[in-house]
């Protein structure tokens, strides 16, 4: 067991920076040895939780954890005694937990981390009337851009931004630019290149009341290399009343497919026939995600 002193403190960062060292095995060992027991856990992930910049929380966070333990040859509950309760993330205070918000997310710790760093404490007082995304994939694969629009609710005073999340898989790709169109402007912008990660928040014109709905249009424009798009989804937290997700191709894909998962449910699939562009509508949809596969 690695010698407690050793650690800044006894917080969970503090004790698995102790381990780790303890243990003398670098981030990918560690990282492949947990792979090899069936739990995947990323290298960004791993490093966040030993900085303190994020830290486990999720369910699957924490069964990783208890395997972190058996990695790392330390008793069982060295690490997870000193996670403590679940704490409150951002500057902000909020009914809405980041962990909550990244729940839909495959690495959720890098979206927490991110996502704290905005203000979402309007998020559950905004009704999803209708969202519309359409996205643009060029004849070489890769994603041009995409552009948003939604249309929300308030359910309560007070409610004047709207937060955008976006992940690029391939992280060495530059992240788009994010562009307000209409009845929005930026806030604030968070990125996080290393992890493709953009999230920020769109302003509305003014708060709005109880009551009372606001369209806003906004666009994210990729620059060269484009990330390659072999799929398009967008996750929803929350409910929406109507769905449109619309792909326009300059190469009409070789096939495609439409696919959706509410919860834990499984996942639904069908066949598109492949064209310069497709498109799916949902209704009444969520808490889940929906979107589409294709090769070109």
């Amino acid at each position: 067991m690695p010698d407690r002193s050793e650690a800044a403190d006894d917080d969970f960062a503090g004790v698995l920076r102790a381990a780790i060292r303890a243990r003398g095995l670098g981030l990918e060992r560690i990282r492949d040895r947990l792979r090899a027991q069936g739990v995947t856990v990323s290298l960004a992930t791993l490093s966040y939780w030993q900085s303190g910049r994020s830290r486990p929380e999720r369910r699957d966070s924490l069964l990783a954890v208890a395997l972190l333990e058996s990695v790392l040859e330390v008793p069982a509950g060295t690490l997870s005694s000193s996670l403590g309760p679940p704490r409150r993330r951002g500057r902000w205070l909020s009914t809405v937990p980041s962990s909550e918000v990244a729940a839909y997310w495959p690495e959720p710790d890098p979206v927490e981390d991110a996502v704290s760093e905005v203000d979402i404490r309007w998020d559950e007082r905004l009704t999803r009337i209708s969202q519309y995304d359409h996205v643009y994939v060029g004849a070489d694969g890769g994603e041009l851009s995409y552009h948003s629009r939604q249309v929300l609710r308030a359910e309560a005073d007070g409610p004047d931004r709207w937060v955008v999340i976006m992940h690029l898989d391939e992280h060495d790709r530059p992240l788009p630019a994010i562009r307000p169109l209409r009845h929005c402007h930026l806030g604030r912008v968070v990125s996080r290149p290393g992890d493709g990660l953009l999230v920020a928040e769109l302003l509305f014109d003014r708060a709005l009341r109880k009551g009372e709905t606001v369209i806003t249009e906004h666009e994210l424009v990729n620059s060269p290399p484009y990330p390659p798009a072999d799929n398009y989804e967008r996750k929803f937290r929350l409910p929406v009343r109507e769905y449109v997700l619309e792909i326009s191709f300059e190469q009409t894909p070789l096939w495609c497919e439409q696919y959706a998962q509410l919860d834990d449910d499984a996942e639904q699939v069908r066949a598109v026939e492949p064209s310069s562009s497709v498109h799916g509508v949902a209704l009444n949809f969520g808490p889940g995600r929906y979107g589409f596969r294709f090769q070109l």
